[in-house]
């Protein structure tokens, strides 16, 4: 150890996304190796292990004089950072070192666990409990009284793609989201059948890993048409359908409703004439048919023009 040598500290940092006491191999030789540990939090969920693994720690919350101090003549501390970072300490580190009047430690950052891609879904269902606990509103949400703000936020989702509105696309797909887990922490609850958002999840995972054979199975595709084969042919076997409306919800809109129909039809090679009638319902029906065998989704092209006129209003407002 180097008398004159000014230490090292290491600003240890974890995710609370992750199981305590998985921590990377650098970070645990960080943590034997340091003259000292320490900790501002006494309850931090990792410190059980870290003593149980052999290391000291002391619960402390020094200023950044007390931390270079403390590391004088060549010592390493390590500090286990709370859930903040401790942006108090770090920036006190900063002032110091701004005043040039103080020979300061190496300050390493070492991460010692990472969120893994999907992590932050972990807090919005932690967040979702405690609403659900919590606030006197949500605490009384049932499937159906919320069924209504699904629709709402899946037609506002709609809008974002459609004006490429990257911000809107972003918080609308949130608001989406959080239908899926606000439903799926209500069904916990429910007392002859409850799943939850894993279940949710394992369901999906499940069914996307099945209808994928070219993609987790043996077999092949190397086109779009060949994957929407594959996806039929699964699905197919899975709902064991009688008819090709089962499964065509419906109460979506209604050009949706019938390209929907006009698309089963279609791709079953059936051939249903399109119903011949009185009045604009069945001129839109034949119309919708028509755009689906053309590759055009009628409601989106409908919804297309009546932005077109809400420009054209707007604009004779002046």
């Amino acid at each position: 150890m180097n008398a004159s040598s000014p230490g090292r500290i290491v600003l240890l940092t974890t995710s609370h996304r992750v199981a305590p006491g998985l921590l990377s191999w650098p970070a645990w030789q960080a943590l034997h190796d340091a003259d000292r540990v320490l900790c501002a939090d006494g309850a931090h969920p990792q410190l059980p292990y870290l003593r149980e693994a052999g290391v000291k720690v002391d619960e402390a919350a020094p200023t950044a004089e007390e931390l270079v101090d403390a590391c004088a003549g060549g010592h390493t501390v390590t500090v286990v950072a709370t859930g903040e970072g401790e942006p108090q300490l770090t920036d006190g580190l900063a002032r110091l070192a701004g005043t040039g009047r103080v020979q300061m430690p190496d300050l390493e950052l070492l991460p010692a666990s990472y969120d893994l891609p999907g992590a932050r879904l972990l807090d919005l269902v932690q967040v979702m409990d405690r609403i659900r606990a919590e606030c006197p509103w949500s605490s009384r949400q049932t499937h159906k009284g919320l069924a209504k703000y699904g629709i709402e936020e899946a037609y506002e989702l709609v809008e974002a793609i459609e004006e490429g509105d990257r911000h809107e696309l972003r918080e609308e797909l949130g608001d989406v989201l959080l239908q899926v887990v606000f439903h799926a922490r209500i069904a916990e609850e429910d007392e002859d059948e409850p799943f939850s958002i894993d279940d949710v999840a394992g369901t999906i995972v499940t069914k996307l890993v099945h209808r994928h054979p070219h993609v987790f199975g043996d077999e092949t595709a190397t086109t779009p048409e060949e994957v929407k084969a594959h996806w039929l042919r699964t699905k197919a076997a899975e709902k064991q359908r009688t008819s090709v409306t089962e499964g065509v919800p419906l109460g979506q809109p209604g050009l949706a409703l019938a390209a929907k129909l006009a698309s089963r039809v279609r791709t079953a090679g059936l051939e249903v004439p399109i119903p011949q009638g009185e009045g604009v319902g069945y001129e839109l029906l034949a119309m919708a048919a028509r755009a689906e065998a053309d590759g055009v989704d009628p409601e989106a092209a409908l919804r297309a023009a009546a932005r077109a006129y809400r420009d054209a209003i707007r604009a004779t407002e002046g």
